[in-house]
Formats: C-alpha cells, sequence, structure tokens
C-alpha cells in the first residue's frame, strides 16, 4: 500500500547502502497525530514497513482579525477565525457597548451550543472556519465604544477581538421655542435641554 499524499521520500528508489529522508509536504493542522506506512522492497525478500507519525498542530482558536469596526448605526457584525478544538467558548471582556453573547455559533458548517462539544470533532484531523453573529445597537453618544470578544478553546487557550462601535452623531434639542417673564422678575422660566454632548449658554 502506497504511503499517505502528505509524506514525501528523499528517494523511492536505490542500490546498496544508502538513506532515505523523510519529510512532511504539508502542514497536519488537526489536534491529533497522522500516520503512514512506507514499504520497502526487493525481489527475493520480504517488505519492510516502517511508520511515520507527524504531531498534530498545539490546540488554537483564533479570530480572522484581532479588531473588527461597526458603523455607528448599529448593525449585524459576524466574526470568525479558524480552530482545531473539540468546543469554543466564547464571552466578553471589557465591554461599554452593550452587548449580548448569542447562544450558538458556526463551527465547520454546523451550529454549536456556546461551550458544547462540536458534533464530529472536526478539529481532530484539520483546522476549521468558525464564525459567530452579533447585533450592534446603535450608539447614540459622541465617542466611540469598544467591546472585547474572547474565544477559549477547550484546551484553554484564549484569543480576543476587539469591536469598536463608531461614535454617534452630536445632538442638541432645547425646548420650548419660547418663554415669557414677568414684568417684575418675580418668578422664572425653564428650558429643557436634550443633548448627547457638552453645550454652552450664551
Amino acid at each position: 500500500m502506497a504511503h499517505a499524499s502528505w509524506l514525501t521520500p528523499s528517494k523511492v528508489a536505490g542500490s546498496g547502502n544508502d538513506t532515505v529522508s523523510v519529510s512532511a509536504n504539508s502542514n497536519n493542522t488537526g489536534r491529533n497525530a497522522r500516520t503512514t506506512t512506507l514499504t520497502f522492497k526487493a525481489v527475493g525478500v520480504s517488505d519492510v514497513e516502517r511508520t511515520v507519525n507527524q504531531v498534530g498542530k498545539p490546540e488554537f482558536a483564533s479570530f480572522a482579525s484581532s479588531s473588527a469596526a461597526a458603523a455607528k448605526e448599529g448593525q449585524t457584525l459576524t466574526l470568525s477565525g479558524t480552530s482545531n478544538s473539540s468546543e469554543l467558548t466564547f464571552s466578553l471582556g471589557t465591554d461599554n457597548i452593550g452587548l449580548t453573547l448569542p447562544s450558538s455559533y458556526t463551527a465547520a458548517g454546523i451550529t454549536v451550543n456556546n461551550g458544547a462539544a462540536i458534533t464530529g470533532d472536526p478539529g481532530a484531523t484539520q483546522e476549521y472556519n468558525w464564525s459567530i453573529a452579533f447585533t450592534i445597537p446603535a450608539n447614540t453618544g459622541v465617542e466611540a465604544k469598544t467591546c472585547q470578544v474572547v474565544v477559549t478553546d477547550d484546551a484553554g487557550h484564549t484569543n480576543t477581538c476587539t469591536i469598536t462601535l463608531a461614535a454617534g452623531d452630536a445632538t442638541l434639542s432645547v425646548s420650548p421655542a419660547s418663554v415669557d417673564l414677568p414684568w417684575d422678575a418675580s418668578t422664572s422660566a425653564n428650558f429643557t435641554v436634550t443633548s448627547n454632548t457638552n453645550w454652552t449658554v450664551e
């Protein structure tokens, strides 16, 4: 039986005493080691089989980007990344946006509950893509807001993405349009100011 395609021997034939080197021609992105067999053959002798193992990639979960931007009007924002973990847990770090953590995400095309094992454990043999969608509220303030989203793999490794919500527009309204004061200055009248920014009266 032929060896796996990920393995490349330095030569496929020889004579007399010699050395055959082997190397992997592709990364093993899964957590588990992969194994193949080299079979050495010669006329008049039994085949000699030798095993080659390529260790698995250390468990990880990463975002496609360490930051993401959301429009001031708010939007649905999808964060994505890769992993080879058997389960992912998402959490919020510092948050002044007021995000709600979704109860599920998508991994390797499968909908998975946050923190639950991924059906079929695709990360055992290769890394997979994941995504999680957040509903970002509109920013009614005049300063940008941020929130950290943290993904943790089953081995406890963490990776963080910072969402920045653009600053909203400044608003200023005053009511009523006019007030009347008595001739004798005996009482005052009020204007109601509604604003999300600093203001002055001149």
